[in-house]
């Protein structure tokens, strides 16, 4: 599984907010003090911004780091769960008549009875 980079999930949540507003990258970089080459390049998830410039465009979207940092947070489980759902690890239980224990990417587990000999466990 290739896993979403931060920064880019940054970006997309940043563009949609900015466009929500109706606003240019002129008028949110200008705000918030950088480039409008800069922004772009954030929005399209190229450049790792510090926690500073991203401070700084929250603001000028009027909204805050720790809402940033939550929708970063729901995006990319959103993006794992239908992958996590898939993977699946099972842990055979190393004695005889003692449940299986099946664990799914996402932490769920689930057990069974079955009589398992050996630490076996099985990924799929």
């Amino acid at each position: 599984m290739v896993q979403p980079l931060l920064r880019e999930v940054y970006g997309r949540l940043l563009r949609r907010m900015r466009q929500q507003q109706g606003r240019t990258l002129a008028e949110v970089a200008a705000e918030a003090g950088i480039s409008m080459a800069y922004l772009s390049e954030i929005e399209r998830g190229l450049k790792e911004p510090s926690s500073e410039i991203l401070a700084a465009v929250c603001g000028a979207l009027d909204a805050t780091i720790v809402g940033l940092v939550g929708a970063a947070h729901v995006e990319l489980r959103d993006l794992t769960d239908a992958v996590s759902r898939e993977a699946r690890v099972l842990d055979l239980a190393s004695r005889r008549g003692v449940h299986a224990r099946a664990v799914d990417g996402a932490g769920a587990a689930s057990t069974s009875a079955a009589p398992a000999r050996g630490g076996v466990v099985l990924a799929a």
